[in-house]
This record gives C-alpha cells, sequence and structure tokens, in this order.
C-alpha cells in the first residue's frame, strides 16, 4: 500500500472527525442565559439576504436581549433564566425568488407560526427553583404584530414574553410548599 495514500486518507478521517465536533452557541444578556443547542437542526431559522452564520447570531443575541428585558420584570433580583433551546421554527416560511432578488423571501402568514422549543431553569442563589419543558407556538401572533413596530423578531419575542408572564410569573407568585 502507497504511504502516501495511507497518509492522505488519515488526514481527510481526522479532518471529518473534527468537523464533526459541533459547539453549542451559547449567549448571555443580565440574568438569562440561553444555549442553542444543534442550531444546524432547526426547522426554520433561515437567512434571506445575508450569511447565515451572521443572521443566526444576530437573532441569538436579539432573542437573548429581548427575553432579558422581560426577564428582569418579571423575576425578582436574586434570579436567573437558563434556557437550552433544541428547535426554532420562525415566523413565516422562505419562498425562493428564482433570480428575482439577490436571496430568498420570508412570507408571513397565519400558516407559518413562530415556535419553539426548549427547556429553562428559574435559578434562585444558584438553585433551581422552577424547571420544565416548553413547545411554544403563537397561532394568533398576526394578531399581535403592527407595522409601526417592525423590530427584529418581534413575533419571536413576543412569544416568549408572553410565556414568561404566563407560565413563569404566576409560578413565582405561588408560596412555596414547606
Amino acid at each position: 500500500m502507497n504511504i502516501n495514500y495511507l497518509l492522505v486518507v488519515g488526514a481527510f478521517v481526522s479532518s471529518v472527525a473534527i468537523a464533526e465536533e459541533v459547539v453549542s452557541p451559547i449567549t448571555e444578556t443580565g440574568i438569562v442565559k440561553v444555549e442553542w443547542l444543534e442550531p444546524d437542526n432547526y426547522n426554520d431559522i433561515m437567512a434571506s439576504n445575508e450569511l447565515q452564520s451572521r443572521f443566526e447570531n444576530r437573532f441569538f443575541e436579539t432573542i437573548t436581549k429581548n427575553i432579558n428585558k422581560q426577564a428582569e420584570k418579571t423575576l425578582k433580583p436574586n434570579q436567573k433564566l437558563e434556557m437550552q433551546v433544541s428547535n426554532v421554527d420562525l415566523a413565516g416560511d422562505m419562498r425562493p425568488t428564482f433570480g428575482a432578488t439577490t436571496g430568498d423571501l420570508r412570507v408571513v402568514k397565519e400558516l407559518y407560526p413562530p415556535k419553539m422549543t426548549f427547556t429553562y431553569q428559574i435559578l434562585e442563589d444558584n438553585k433551581v427553583i422552577i424547571s420544565g419543558d416548553e413547545k411554544l407556538t403563537d397561532m394568533s401572533f398576526l394578531s399581535r404584530i403592527s407595522r409601526i413596530n417592525e423590530r427584529p423578531f418581534s413575533a419571536e419575542t413576543t412569544m416568549l414574553n408572553d410565556w414568561l408572564k404566563r407560565t413563569v410569573a404566576p409560578q413565582l407568585e405561588a408560596p412555596k410548599a414547606l
């Protein structure tokens, strides 16, 4: 067997093994920490006119920052929210433009609501006081979005803010069992 052949095959196999090591991005702002588990496997986090990696980073940072704003209103000063997101399906659906524009077009209709699947923990003094699994879908997202407020990822932000208000806040206000 030729030694050059073995070296080439060895280099290829080792580069494939290195490429398979996936690091989950983690974003942290204020009292919120989010780990984005295997974003390549998400249902829809597709960019239209932007580099995919840049779009994903912008989405991760924006959502974390927006969740933090509501979490600061919902949680007590010594509490923190940690999330592990396993799936995202952005509001709308990507459609090809077949060369009419440089990228694809996101069509936003009631048929394509935002969805997110994650686990979470509320920590108080580094002890878990609440935890759970969530699979959120906002079927009425279009009735809440206004043209005046064209913030990026507003449908996803509203869905998560509603979750904090309707699910987490009541659990924090409930009396603790002794």
